[in-house]
């Protein structure tokens, strides 16, 4: 044990140890760049063909990475991408980035991180750092993913390694990235976590050590569940309010001003990501093994879900009183991307409005200056291939009400607030306009 680990702990410490991160998505892609920028030659894992041959091209295909870097980066010999996963023995340390969806019955799907456990198990070799960063429940990697690991006679601690350490990235804020954002880590083992610590020291600004691989999965899930049931609370209270009469938006503006015991957070059409909206029900599902109930959580899920069914609401509301039926009527759902200024559409509430704005017999077109087209998905395969409206007068006057799901700074709302027939705003980006009364809908 003592031999292999200070093996890969000087390896590490020179530069010498290569890298591997499996998905190169948006948390494996900027990872990847990170270690390559210290240094560090990395090998990429993806399934995507595409990818692969734009990252050894030297191209970026997430708009807001740097190009440059990526061109740098192969250009040097520090970064390289393959579908080849039979080169996974190459590495010393390998990072795993796929993604941790829900199935159907809002249950955790561990499809992806199995079928990468299984692909490291056949070629793991001694000497070797496993790390899982995918979010998931408490328990995954020093149950599921030591077992796999360990079904070829290689045994935790002696002859490799394992610990969990959550991504936290942010797409699209310019304040934090990879680099700067706190990472945290946890090994199963002690061991396992001072060479996971030492490799994300050489490339992350500051490492946080906790004591084990479940309380970093937890960690994660419970930052994620603080934004979401905060999230759900001023939904609510948006709901109750315009019921009174009281503009949400006023009453958080004023309540921001108290310099202690209040945070911010912003009501919105529901909840979107690859974490808000999936991490909570992994925690659900995880403490019924347990004999837990997660009542508090799962209502906060039950208020974010049903957000989008309140905004088409509002959107029926608007055309009725301006003498027109939702059925039938053209509905432009301005910004796809769960959140404003990036092209990231996973998990977006602007699908849930669409489909419910379809179903309801209206004529629904959307636009966004990061999503061109709408591209191929699991969830949301019947919207493939529709392309973003083009800005300008005539496109958007031809739509009845315009709803707004996500601000990008890149749309210009003055045009907005001259060209659309009917606004329904739930950012309240319209706030700064004057408008004909009855004009502009919140929701």
């Amino acid at each position: 044990m003592v031999e292999q680990a200070d093996r890969l702990q000087r390896a590490i410490e020179s530069k010498e140890a290569r890298v591997g991160v499996i998905g190169l998505g948006y948390v494996g892609l900027p990872l990847a760049l990170a270690f390559a920028d210290r240094g560090f030659r990395v090998l990429g894992f993806d399934v995507d063909e595409r990818k692969v041959e734009q990252l050894n091209r030297g191209v970026s295909f997430i708009p807001h990475l740097d190009g440059r870097r990526i061109r740098e980066a192969v250009d040097a010999d520090r970064l390289e991408a393959t579908n080849d996963f039979e080169r996974l023995a190459e590495p010393d340390a390998i990072v795993i980035c796929v993604p941790t969806p829900l199935d159907v019955h809002h249950e955790p799907d561990m499809t992806y991180i199995v079928a990468t456990a299984e692909e490291i198990a056949r070629r793991l070799r001694p000497g070797q750092l496993v790390v899982l960063e995918s979010t998931t429940y408490p328990g995954t990697t020093d149950e599921l993913m030591r077992d796999h690991l360990e079904a070829g006679g290689l045994v935790l601690g002696s002859d490799f390694f394992l610990a969990f350490s959550p991504e936290r990235e942010d797409p699209g804020n310019p304040k934090f990235s990879t680099t700067t954002i706190p990472k945290v880590v946890g090994g199963v083992d002690d061991v396992s976590g001072d060479l996971a610590e030492a490799l994300y020291r050489q490339a992350i600004g500051e490492v946080v050590r906790v004591s084990s691989a479940r309380t970093a999965e937890a960690t994660k899930l419970t930052e994620n569940i603080f934004r979401a049931v905060n999230i759900a609370l001023v939904n609510e209270l948006k709901v109750i309010y315009d019921r009174m009469g009281i503009d949400v938006w006023e009453v958080l503006d004023a309540a921001e001003t108290k310099p202690f015991g209040f945070m911010r957070f912003n009501p919105g059409p529901g909840w979107g990501g690859h974490c808000i909206p999936i991490d909570p029900f992994y925690l659900t599902w995880k403490a019924r093994e347990y004999g837990a109930y997660t009542r508090f959580i799962e209502l906060a899920g039950e208020i974010n879900t049903r957000m989008p069914v309140h905004v088409v609401e509002r959107v029926a509301a608007a055309l009725n009183e301006a003498g027109k039926p939702l059925k039938g009527s053209r509905v432009l759902v301005l910004g796809l991307s769960y959140k404003p200024n990036i092209s990231d559409d996973r998990e977006s509430p602007s699908y849930r409005l669409m489909d419910l704005l379809d179903e309801r017999g209206a004529e629904v077109a959307f636009h966004d200056p990061h999503v061109p087209v709408i591209q191929p998905s699991r969830e949301h395969a019947h919207w493939a291939g529709l392309e973003s409206v083009p800005w300008d007068r005539q496109s958007l006057e031809a739509y009845d009400v315009v709803v707004i799901a996500t601000d990008h700074a890149a749309v210009d709302y003055a045009r907005l607030a001259e060209w659309a027939r009917l606004i329904v705003d739930t950012r309240n980006a319209m706030a700064r306009f004057d408008t004909p009364p009855g004009k502009v809908w919140k929701a």
